[in-house]
């Protein structure tokens, strides 16, 4: 499973604009112009006799033929010619459709001239537990024949799409609503579609872990117990699992270990509620020792400042969790001088043939920050004075992040005596490279 899911909303794709189309008439036929007469083709003339498509690498003639709607032997016109590339076009699938056509005696043939899209985004389906995702591509495909698991950004593709789901739905006599949304991470580009029935109530019973190792399937156990009961979602799940559950994994150096896309088998049916059982399958990967720490891009503070900071033991297994964590407190190191965009960055260099890792954690310092602005909100005007008066931090001091929780240790006896909820908030002013420091006391409900 891949990165958690930013908040979208459901709704539906429409009005892109068609492709331009290209029409080119080609007569075969050598027509007489009388005087006030006209030489009238016969019928056979507008019977559609051949179908070619070329320019497409995504789909197969057979496919483009059958979206078209259109079959040999019917009788056909330029307007058909131009309802169906349109039609083609307003799919989205296609960044040009043109098409030319001949008549003769034996009929009309018409050949497509066809340019793919290249923006197309795989498709995902969240909680469809009727079907497996291999069955529902090939049933949606059976109906729209331009559809492979993924799609364009725009167009009416994917609200074909989503009619052919809900029609899958209807035949099963299932009351929900086939809708989608497009997910992304936070404000990047357009990642995947996500379909997902809402209505009836689909709830987790039990939780398995396919391919898990002995010693970690109890840990798996325990920290998916709080599942049951819940609705299923695979989005939901997929932020679970890379929350709660590959950290059990990476703590103990199988540090390739992935989680496959969560798979429902239905346990129980009721016209008002669907209980699945759940298997997530687990990929651990190697398990791998640590070799050795390097350090680079570290001008402040030297590598034997830092080593003490990080916890990890060559000939250990590499605890990818603890590593975090160690990292962080660097950054917090680098705080106390000012540098509060500091970042470590950990580039592992494995070695599968010996399941060893190697680490060179890179240090970019940034630029140092200064005391800004100093607020304090939620106490008394009396008090709050007395805390602006004690602050040592003058606006342009090198910044200090440690600096905030020692000040409020050292004047806990001038704060009122209440239960405080105390929340300190560091906001960076990248251009002038300052720090304004927020106070917040807010009283804890008794």
């Amino acid at each position: 499973m891949t990165g958690a899911l930013a908040p979208e909303r459901y709704d539906r794709i429409c009005g892109v604009n068609p492709p331009k189309f290209v029409f080119i008439f080609t007569p075969l036929l050598l027509v007489s112009l009388l005087p006030a007469q006209t030489t009238r083709k016969p019928p056979s003339t507008f019977k559609l006799i051949s179908i070619n498509v070329t320019g497409t690498k995504r789909y197969t003639p057979a496919e483009i033929i059958a979206a078209t709607g259109l079959q040999l032997g019917q009788t056909v016109s330029e307007s058909d010619f131009k309802r169906v590339s349109q039609q083609l076009g307003e799919t989205g699938a296609f960044s040009d459709v043109a098409y030319t056509y001949q008549y003769s005696a034996q009929g009309t043939k018409l050949d497509f001239q066809i340019a793919d899209n290249t923006q197309f985004h795989p498709v995902r389906f969240d909680n469809f537990v009727w079907f497996s995702d291999q069955e529902l591509v090939e049933k949606l495909h059976s109906v729209v024949p331009l559809f492979h698991g993924q799609l364009p950004v725009a167009g009416s593709l994917i609200d074909q799409v989503s009619d052919a789901l809900q029609s899958l739905l209807l035949e099963r006599k299932l009351q929900g609503r086939a809708d989608y949304m497009r997910t992304a991470q936070h404000d990047g580009p357009i990642e995947a579609f996500v379909f997902k029935v809402t209505g009836p109530s689909i709830l987790i019973h039990n939780v398995a872990f396919t391919g898990a190792t002995p010693i970690e399937l109890p840990l798996l156990q325990a920290a998916a117990k709080n599942l049951q009961g819940e609705e299923y979602l695979r989005s939901v799940l997929q932020v679970q699992a890379e929350k709660n559950l590959l950290p059990i994994y990476l703590g103990r150096g199988y540090l390739k270990a992935a989680f496959a896309d969560a798979q429902a088998k239905i346990a129980q049916e009721s016209p008002q509620e669907t209980v699945v059982d759940v298997d997530v399958p687990i990929d651990p990967g190697r398990q791998y020792r640590l070799t050795q720490i390097q350090w680079s891009g570290n001008t402040v503070f030297a590598a034997e400042k830092l080593q003490p900071l990080i916890h990890l033991q060559t000939a250990q297994y590499a605890n990818a969790v603890q590593l975090g964590d160690d990292l962080q407190a660097v950054q917090k190191l680098y705080g106390t001088r000012g540098y509060m965009a500091a970042r470590v960055h950990p580039f592992a260099q494995m070695d599968d043939t010996q399941s060893t890792v190697a680490y060179e954690l890179q240090v970019h310092e940034g630029d140092v920050y200064h005391m800004g602005e100093l607020e304090i909100q939620g106490l008394d005007a009396r008090t709050t004075a007395r805390l602006v008066e004690g602050w040592k931090l003058r606006g342009g001091d090198i910044y200090d992040a440690s600096y905030p929780q020692q000040f409020l240790n050292d004047t806990k006896d001038v704060i009122p005596q209440a239960p405080w909820k105390i929340s300190v908030h560091n906001s960076l002013n990248e251009k002038e490279k300052t720090v304004d420091v927020t106070l917040r006391f807010d009283p804890k409900p008794q």
